[in-house]
């Protein structure tokens, strides 16, 4: 599932990984664990032993608030690689948790060692994953902090769409999005009351419809226009660079 990131498949198309390493990439899947929904995979704060490539299934990380509330930081879709944000630091930043029933690919520090020293091909790739999940939390702090409900909600439906579509999960500009209006309160900063006051605003608008866990977008160009979307962070362009390494 891994190889489904773009700097790994252009690297892999044009030849530039070895066979070793592209056996390394594949390590990384060899001991798959199925996850049942709402299971913790780590808490904040504790120990950085592990990382996990989300072969089936998603999740989300989250922190709890002193006043018993969470927020949801980031959503995690199959073939993501989950805790790279923890690297480097020996206690974790924000626990994970499963939103339905899935596959994890758990690997360890020594594992993602071996790749980074395998190659500077392999090695700006796996740097290129890491950063742009970060580049996902900081459009975060801008849609949530300077935005409205209905624009922080458009917002998060048409990125979601977006990646879900890159990995063949959108059909007819339909997709199944297992989450809970407390989930999507707890990732938008609002009550799981407003969220469904704000579908209601869009579907009246025509922009989304929701049936369930399944939800259409029948006009996308005006939702991203209504988020306005700056499609700039989710750029999926390998950069020239990476073809001289």
């Amino acid at each position: 599932m891994l190889l489904n990131s773009t700097p790994i498949k252009d690297l892999i198309g044009r030849g530039a990984l070895s066979e070793q390493a592209q056996s390394l990439l594949l390590g990384l899947e060899l001991h798959p664990r199925k996850i049942s929904a709402g299971e913790v995979l780590w808490l904040e704060r504790s120990d950085v032993d592990t990382f996990g490539v989300l072969r089936e299934g998603w999740a989300y990380s989250f922190r709890h608030l002193g006043n018993g509330s969470m927020q949801i930081l980031k959503l995690y879709l199959p073939g993501d690689i989950i805790g790279m944000r923890d690297f480097g630091f020996s206690k974790r930043l924000a626990g994970v948790a499963m939103i339905n029933d899935g596959v994890v690919c758990p690997f360890s520090h020594h594992q993602l060692f071996e790749l980074l020293g395998h190659s500077a091909a392999l090695s700006a790739s796996l740097v290129t994953i890491a950063v742009r999940q970060q580049a996902m939390l900081t459009e975060r702090l801008v849609y949530l902090g300077r935005h409205t409900a209905q624009q922080r909600l458009a917002h998060f439906l048409y990125e979601l769409y977006l990646r879900l579509e890159r990995i063949g999960c959108v059909e007819d500009d339909s997709f199944f999005m297992p989450l809970s209006q407390e989930q999507l309160g707890d990732a938008l900063g609002l009550s799981a009351v407003h969220v469904s006051r704000t579908f209601a605003m869009l579907r009246e608008e025509g922009l989304v419809l929701r049936d369930r866990h399944q939800v259409w977008l029948p006009d996308r160009q005006a939702l991203a226009d209504l988020a306005e979307f700056n499609h700039t962070y989710l750029e999926e362009v390998t950069p020239s660079a990476f073809l001289e390494l």
